[in-house]
C-alpha cells in the first residue's frame, strides 16, 4: 500500500511535469518582446478604456480567460442556429488575442471555426438599464448567444460593433457563447490577412470584448466635423429623438455651449479655435447630455475633437496637401501594425502607444496605416500625441468572384470602417485600394469615399502603377486627391501633381538589415540591404536628400518610407520586429525628416 502510494506520487509529480512543459512550450514565442511576458500574465489584458470620444463612466471589460474550442473539423461556426456544448475539455484562450497568437495561450493556425464561452454576473447596480456588449473586431462572422439563445449576429473582420442583450439577462451569473468563423478565403476583406497576404492570419476575437449600461433613450454614436471657415464644429448625435446640450471645454474652461436635436446637425460656435497638427496637437473636451421631453438628463457621454482642415490648394502653381491652409510636407512611415506575440493585435497599451511614440521621435509627421485597423485606442494616442494618419482599406482578393456577395462586403465594411473612426482629427486620408489588390470600381469609389466625407483626403488606388500578376489592373482611376505611385527603392519616378491632384510616393524604400537574435525565423528579405546600422542610415538619409529635391522641383507632396518594423519575413523596417533594436541612427533619421519638413514649409 505504501508502494502503491509512493508509485501514485511519482507519476503525479510526472503529471504535473510534463503538463508545466506544455504550457510552457505553448507560450514560448518565436520572437517575444519585452510586453509579452506581461500580456501574457495579465488577468484582464488591454482593460483601457476601449472608446475614448465616446466615454461613460461605467463599464465591465470582458477580456481575460474564456473557454475555447476550435478547428477546421468543429461544429461549423458560420451563422450557427444553437450553441455547442462546453465540457472540461475545452482549452483556455485569453481574449481578445486571436487563436494563432502566442499570447491567446491556443497557438494554432487558421482555425477557421471559433467557439467562446464564458460566464458573466451582471451587477445589481445595473438593474433597469439596458445592457450592450460591444465587440471591437471580431474576423469575420460572429454569432452571439446570451443563455443559450440567439442574440445577434455580424459579419466583418475590422469595424466594431455592439448587440443589445438586455432581453437575454437573468439576475445573476450569465452564459456567453460567441461563435467566430473566418474561412480566410479572400472573399471578404482581410487585407494581408488573407490567402494572398504575406503574413500570419489572424481569426476570431482579436480586439477588446465589453459591457456598457445605457438608459433606454442613449447616445448610440456621434459624427463630428471641424468647420474652420465658419470657426465652429458640426456635431450630429444619433439617439431617439430629444434634446442635446453640448459643452466644449478647454483644460476646465468652458469657452462654449449649444444645444440641438437628435438626428439633425448642429453647430458649436468655436471663437478663435486652437488648430490641431502634429507641432500642436491640441484637443477640445466635449461633453454631450441628452434630455428626454420632461427635461430630465437620460445619458451623459464625453468626447473631444480638434479644429484642423484638410484639402487641397495651390502652392505657387502647384496642387499640393493643405493642412489648416499651409502645405504640410508629409514624411511618413508605412505601418502594418503586426505584432511577433500578437499578430494583429498589441499585446499592450503601452505597446500601441510605442509604435506612434517612435514614429514621432523619429520625425515624421506621417503614420500610413497599411492594410488594417487598429483599436480606437491606437487613434485616440495618434490624435493626442499629434501624428497625421491615412487609413487604408483592407483589401479583398477575389472579388471577380461571386460578386455580388464579396464586392457588396467590401462596399459595407468600407463604410463601417469610415463610421468608427470619422470623428479622429488624426486621419487626413481615406485609402480605398493599394497597387490594384482586390480592385474593382476604383473610379466609383473613390467618389463614394469622398462624397462621404467631404472633410478628408482620398488617395483611390494608392501605387496604381503596381499590379499583382493574378489581374489585370484598374490603374489610375484618374479622380480623387492623390497621383500616387509607389517606387522600390526610389525615390525617382515618383508621381508628379496633375491640374486636379497633388503627386505621393505612398510607399517607398523598404532597404533591410540583418540583426541576427531579433528576426522571424523563416527566409528573410528586401528590397534592398545594407550591411550596418550606419550604412542603412546613410542610405535614408539619401533617400531623403532625393525626396526634397523631388518636393521643391518635381511637386512631390507625401513620402511614405516603407517601414515602421520588420514584419515577419520582411527586415526592412527601423525597428526590429520585436521593436528591441533601432536599425538606424534615429537622431540622423529625426534631423533628416525634419529638414525635409522645414524646406516645405518654405515653398510659398
Amino acid at each position: 500500500m505504501i508502494i502503491y502510494t509512493r508509485n501514485l506520487f511519482l507519476y503525479g509529480v510526472l503529471l504535473i511535469s510534463l503538463t508545466s512543459a506544455k504550457i510552457a512550450l505553448a507560450q514560448s514565442a518565436k520572437l517575444p518582446t519585452k510586453w509579452t511576458k506581461a500580456a501574457m500574465e495579465s488577468v484582464l489584458p488591454l482593460s483601457e478604456y476601449p472608446r475614448p470620444q465616446l466615454v461613460r463612466k461605467d463599464w465591465m471589460c470582458l477580456n481575460g480567460k474564456w473557454d475555447y474550442i476550435g478547428g477546421k473539423q468543429m461544429a461549423s461556426a458560420l451563422n450557427p442556429v444553437k450553441p455547442i456544448n462546453f465540457d472540461d475539455k475545452t482549452d483556455k484562450i485569453l481574449v481578445p488575442y486571436c487563436p494563432e497568437s502566442i499570447l491567446s495561450g491556443i497557438g494554432r493556425n487558421q482555425e477557421i471555426n471559433m467557439w467562446y464561452h464564458r460566464n458573466v454576473e451582471i451587477p445589481s447596480s445595473w438593474k433597469g438599464k439596458q445592457v450592450i456588449i460591444h465587440f471591437d473586431a471580431v474576423d469575420h462572422d460572429a454569432t452571439l448567444f446570451v443563455n443559450g439563445k440567439n442574440a445577434g449576429s455580424h459579419a466583418g473582420g475590422y469595424d466594431a460593433f455592439s448587440i443589445n442583450i438586455t432581453t437575454f439577462l437573468n439576475p445573476g451569473l450569465n452564459t456567453i457563447i460567441v461563435a467566430a468563423y473566418d474561412a480566410n478565403d479572400g472573399r471578404t476583406p482581410s487585407g494581408k490577412n488573407g490567402p494572398r497576404g504575406d503574413y500570419t492570419f489572424t481569426s476570431g476575437i482579436w480586439q477588446t470584448v465589453w459591457l456598457e449600461p445605457v438608459n433606454k433613450n442613449y447616445i448610440q454614436n456621434i459624427r463630428l466635423m471641424p468647420d474652420l471657415t465658419n470657426s465652429r464644429l458640426k456635431v450630429m448625435v444619433n439617439a431617439a429623438s430629444a434634446e442635446v446640450s453640448a459643452v466644449a471645454l478647454d483644460g476646465k474652461k468652458i469657452i462654449s455651449e449649444a444645444k440641438g436635436e437628435a438626428g439633425i446637425a448642429f453647430y458649436i460656435p468655436i471663437k478663435d479655435p486652437k488648430l490641431w497638427s502634429p507641432d500642436e496637437p491640441f484637443l477640445y473636451d466635449l461633453k454631450l447630455s441628452l434630455k428626454d421631453k420632461s427635461g430630465k438628463v437620460t445619458d451623459e457621454v464625453d468626447s473631444y475633437f480638434g479644429m484642423r482642415d484638410v484639402k487641397l490648394g495651390k502652392v505657387g502653381d502647384v496642387i499640393r496637401p493643405l493642412l489648416n491652409n499651409k502645405f504640410v510636407m508629409q514624411v511618413g512611415l508605412l505601418d502594418q501594425g503586426y505584432w511577433p506575440d500578437g499578430i494583429l493585435t498589441a499585446p499592450t497599451e503601452e505597446a500601441l502607444k510605442h509604435d506612434i511614440e517612435f514614429t514621432k521621435k523619429a520625425g515624421f509627421n506621417l503614420i500610413r496605416k497599411h492594410m488594417k485597423t487598429e483599436s480606437k485606442r491606437f487613434y485616440y494616442w495618434a490624435d493626442k500625441l499629434g501624428i497625421l494618419v491615412w487609413q487604408d482599406m483592407p483589401a479583398i482578393w477575389y472579388q471577380h468572384e461571386d460578386t455580388a456577395k464579396v464586392r457588396t462586403a467590401f462596399r459595407k465594411e468600407l463604410k463601417a470602417i469610415m463610421d468608427d473612426h470619422y470623428n479622429s482629427p488624426s486621419i487626413i486620408t481615406w485609402v480605398p485600394f493599394n497597387e490594384n489588390w482586390g480592385a474593382f470600381d476604383v473610379k466609383e469609389i473613390t467618389d463614394w469615399v469622398k462624397h462621404y466625407d467631404p472633410s478628408r483626403l482620398v488617395n483611390g488606388n494608392s501605387g496604381f502603377n503596381n499590379n499583382p500578376g493574378y489581374q489585370k489592373a484598374a490603374g489610375d482611376p484618374g479622380n480623387g486627391d492623390f497621383v500616387d505611385t509607389h517606387i522600390y527603392i526610389g525615390p525617382y519616378d515618383a508621381s508628379k501633381p496633375d491640374s486636379k491632384r497633388a503627386a505621393s510616393l505612398g510607399e517607398f524604400g523598404g532597404v533591410g538589415l540583418f540583426v541576427r537574435g531579433h528576426m522571424w525565423p523563416v527566409e528573410n528579405n528586401a528590397y534592398g540591404y545594407e550591411p550596418t546600422i550606419a550604412a542603412l542610415t546613410d542610405k535614408y538619409v539619401l533617400l531623403m536628400d532625393q525626396v526634397e529635391q523631388l518636393m521643391k522641383y518635381q511637386g512631390l507632396s507625401v513620402a511614405v518610407y516603407t517601414q515602421t518594423t520588420d514584419v515577419e519575413h520582411e527586415v526592412n523596417g527601423l525597428l526590429t520586429y520585436d521593436r528591441a533594436i533601432e536599425k538606424m541612427d534615429i537622431n540622423r533619421v529625426r534631423e533628416v525628416n525634419q529638414a525635409v519638413i522645414n524646406e516645405g514649409k518654405k515653398i510659398k
